[in-house]
């Protein structure tokens, strides 16, 4: 999607059908040509000083013109707010023809468009000829306010029927979608990226993360399969973002199953540092079974006691008190922060008394 740079030219347009069908006064008229043909050449200082050198009546037809030509003036010199302010007291002065009003309609919604003003340039644009210079405008205007909303039906309408669509507006028209949560749509525009760019690690990338915000885990992991089959090398990281984008969207049991996908089909190495992050997915998403399994694992495979001291939370979390318990012996042996291990072990020894007093018979 471009960005829009204005550039003025007055041409001769501007004054002459004024002459012809409206009386001006002789002086005004005067004044009027010898700015425009400063303006012309570039003469700025001067085109100024010749509509200043008039002082055509308040509410006048005269007034408005002078108005008209330094609105158009000042944007000839980048002078947006002045002209702005100007032209806008031109176009509500009552004065002008239907014709100049259409035309001034347009370039103040330019004007504004341009200043950021996009509420007030599309209100403007509301009353112009539909044109594909307007529907980008209008386009870019409602996106400046944050409403997707408004700015994805006349995008489909300005790309509908056309033979060739740029690169960005492909990516514009992902991006909205996925953003109003229409991920189906979404994938359909991200599969005519891929098409053109069937070796982007980041089109394929880009197709799996959008599957896995629909929840479609399983074409997410066939969507990376198909890529690393065709010879496409993954960076770690870039695997490491996609989970990561799972776990932040706040459904952790998502990046737990693509990971434990990704590990099985050999799209990511196993390491020690992916089995604590599939475990510690696992916790996240309350997963408790399958966390103390892996946490196990981990504990028996490094003896470490951190891993011992998470095993012995996760089976205290499930109310089994005497395995938490063995848990905690083999932190402590294994040098966890021993803090933590009696803290623990105090609850755990705790919930083990209440046990006993309620079933004393059960407990002996």
């Amino acid at each position: 999607m471009r960005r829009w740079f204005l550039a003025v030219s007055i041409s001769a347009a501007l004054v002459a059908p004024l002459a012809a069908a409206q009386s001006i006064a002789p002086d005004v008229f005067r004044a009027l040509q010898s700015s425009q043909v400063a303006q012309q050449a570039g003469k700025f200082a001067q085109a100024e000083q010749a509509l200043q050198a008039v002082k055509p009546k308040a509410g006048s037809l005269e007034q408005t013109l002078i108005w008209r030509s330094q609105g158009y003036l000042f944007w000839a010199q980048g002078k947006n707010t002045a002209a702005i302010k100007v032209l806008t007291q031109a176009f509500n002065s009552g004065q002008l023809t239907d014709e100049q009003l259409t035309e001034d309609r347009l370039n103040l919604a330019k004007l504004n468009f341009a200043a950021k003003n996009y509420q007030q340039a599309l209100t403007y644009l509301q009353k112009t000829a539909q044109s594909n210079e307007v529907l980008e405008m209008q386009i870019e205007a409602w996106q400046g306010l944050g409403r997707l909303d408004q700015a994805l039906p006349l995008a489909e309408r300005y790309l509908k029927g056309k033979s060739r669509i740029e690169d960005n507006w492909l990516q514009f028209m992902v991006g909205a979608n996925a953003e109003l949560k229409r991920y189906a749509e979404a994938q359909g525009w991200q599969k005519r990226i891929l098409q053109r760019s069937p070796d982007s690690v980041n089109a394929w990338k880009q197709l799996a993360a959008l599957q896995q915000m629909a929840n479609q885990n399983t074409k997410a992991l066939a969507t990376l399969r198909t890529a690393y089959s065709k010879g496409i090398e993954f960076k770690q990281a870039d695997l490491d973002s996609l989970i990561a984008l799972a776990s932040a969207s706040g459904q952790p049991w998502q990046a737990a199953r693509l990971l434990a996908g990704m590990l099985s089909n050999g799209l990511m190495q196993t390491s020690l540092a992916t089995q604590e992050r599939l475990a510690q997915l696992h916790w996240q998403a309350r997963d408790y079974p399958r966390a103390a399994k892996q946490y196990r694992q981990l504990a028996q495979q490094t003896g470490k006691g951190q891993h011992w001291l998470s095993l012995a939370q996760l089976e205290i979390q499930q109310g089994r008190w005497r395995a938490g318990l063995q848990a905690l012996n083999a932190a402590e042996k294994t040098g966890a922060n021993s803090q933590q291990v009696q803290a623990w072990r105090d609850w755990a020894q705790s919930r083990v008394d209440l046990d006993k007093q309620a079933n004393p018979i059960a407990s002996q």
